[in-house]
């Protein structure tokens, strides 16, 4: 795909929306790993009840920001979120570890036994996250550029779902794998919730497909990049 080459204003104006979005991504995906032991039910209209953690809730929205950078700045810089995004999730890690091995005061209104309960299993959490974080993205990363060099930049709905179904199987499989084996989840419950996980996976990436074409379409806009052009910030 052809770069759009950037003057110094509009490079500068690039890499703050790159920041934004960033920063975005590497808070959602770190909440989720912190919220994911409640779990809630969703009647949706009736016609299906999701049973789901709400860790869940945030987690969409780190597909739609990386195929947002994958559209518009590209694979290399997608990638690079990702892995930022890998090292801020086992950073809190080490936050809430720290946090767990000192001792609460006696007036303290979070005594040790309330925190090691919500935030115990994190450790184990954070680690299935991340193995099941690290194929998901990738392989959405790489299946959205594969659709985009197949489709020649058009079609962005298809690569978009294409690219978010695939990984998001993958990703709900791989962390229910391994919360099941840690004896966080009971094994009955497996199926059902990789079926509810992986529905409402579904339907939030067909309902965020109009929202990714809007930003798309203003940055493409702000910096008259051409469909299927990226904007390159490299020095």
């Amino acid at each position: 795909m052809s770069e759009t080459l950037l003057n110094l204003k509009n490079k500068r104006t690039a890499y703050r929306i790159y920041l934004i979005l960033g920063a975005l991504f590497i808070s959602s995906l770190v909440v989720s790993n912190l919220i994911f032991q409640k779990f809630f039910y969703w009647d949706f209209f009736g016609v299906y009840t999701f049973e789901i953690s709400v860790g869940i809730l945030p987690y969409p929205i780190t597909f739609l920001i990386t195929d947002i950078i994958s559209e518009v700045y590209g694979k290399r810089k997608a990638n690079q979120i990702v892995t930022a995004g890998i090292f801020a999730s086992f950073f809190s890690l080490l936050i809430v570890y720290a946090s767990s091995s000192v001792p609460a005061t006696s007036w303290s209104p979070i005594d040790d036994k309330i925190f090691n309960q919500v935030f115990g299993a994190t450790v184990i959490a954070v680690f299935a996250s991340m193995m099941a974080y690290l194929f998901a993205q990738y392989i959405d990363i790489q299946i959205f550029h594969f659709w985009k060099r197949i489709t020649k930049g058009k079609h962005l709905w298809l690569r978009n779902n294409f690219s978010t179904f695939s990984s998001q199987f993958i990703d709900t499989l791989t962390v229910l794998l391994l919360l099941c084996s840690a004896g966080i989840i009971d094994w009955d419950r497996f199926g059902i919730l990789l079926l509810n996980g992986f529905l409402f996976k579904i339907l939030v990436a067909a309902l965020d497909t109009p929202i990714l074409y809007l930003c798309v379409y203003v940055i493409r806009k702000r910096f008259k990049l051409k469909q299927g052009g990226e904007l390159a910030l490299e020095i």
